[in-house]
């Protein structure tokens, strides 16, 4: 998250050194703690922002704003894919392009077509691609755990691509609450996601923007475990489910890494598409 995404919110300067203060007590923040997450921290962040501007979800007009900006561009980029030599490695491109739409990193997004125009010429691992491709030739049951507003209608033309290549159902997961420009429910439907897929909540009991199975719903993890490949999209689902040791299912990773950290740890440079396939 950074200070641009904040100010977003207010130009209170007396408000914005009140929430600095509280986040400056996060003890992770003042290296006190090391072993959590980077999402288990920005949950907390998220904590003192709702408590400071006293709303559950503090980034909402910033999700439509990005989810309204992406159905503008999505009967160009279907089209698109519709008409590209290999719709599939096509839609995957653009899906993972689509995670550039995140204004909690900075205003990047903004001229998000030309990125896209510009980028999708990207090269993705092709032995990646590849089994990926195979794996959904065998799977009958598609768990997608989405990540960002805006970016979720890329996702879409992605499900929809997948669904007129092979006959599975899948079932795209969304957060149980709030957290940044993070997909929910609400933000979910905005962009007719429930025409191509289920949407379920994953249940977390809190504004984490990622994946924790031990926090997550029975509900939810009944269906992970019962998946035949899973699709998990930006870098809070990644930190968080990378190092997981409560499953043995197949997972399929699609990021952009944003940070130079994040790209270190991908051996990749940033904005350099990822697709990784995990397997237990």
């Amino acid at each position: 998250m950074s200070n641009s995404s904040i100010r977003k919110l207010t130009d209170d300067e007396e408000i914005l050194k009140e929430l600095t203060i509280k986040i400056l007590q996060i003890p992770a923040l003042r290296g006190l703690v090391w072993d959590l997450t980077c999402p288990e921290v920005i949950e907390q962040v998220m904590v003192k922002i709702t408590e400071i501007f006293q709303t559950p979800d503090p980034f909402k007009h910033l999700k439509e704003e990005q989810n309204q900006k992406g159905l503008e561009l999505y009967p160009h980029w279907r089209q698109f894919v519709q008409k590209s030599s290999d719709p599939l490695l096509t839609a995957v491109r653009l899906a993972i392009q689509g995670n550039a739409i995140d204004l909690m990193v900075s205003d990047r997004s903004i001229e998000v077509e030309k990125a896209l125009g510009q980028e999708l010429k990207e090269p993705i691992d092709e032995k990646a691609f590849t089994v990926f491709r195979d794996k959904l030739k065998k799977a009958r049951l598609l768990v997608y755990l989405g990540d960002n507003s805006g970016e979720i209608v890329f996702d879409r033309i992605l499900i929809e691509t997948i669904r007129s290549f092979f006959d599975l159902e899948v079932f795209f997961v969304v957060r149980n609450i709030p957290t940044l420009n993070d997909v929910t429910l609400k933000e979910a439907k905005q962009v007719g996601m429930d025409r191509v897929a289920h949407i379920i909540t994953n249940g977390l009991d809190g504004p984490l923007p990622g994946t924790i199975l031990s926090r997550c719903s029975s509900e939810f993890i009944e269906l992970f475990e019962n998946s035949g490949l899973i699709i998990s999209k930006g870098g809070g689902n990644f930190n968080t489910l990378e190092g997981e040791k409560k499953h043995s299912k197949d997972i399929t990773f699609m990021l952009l890494p944003k940070c130079l950290p994040f790209a270190r740890n991908l051996q990749t440079r940033m904005y350099q598409p990822v697709l990784a396939n995990f397997f237990k």
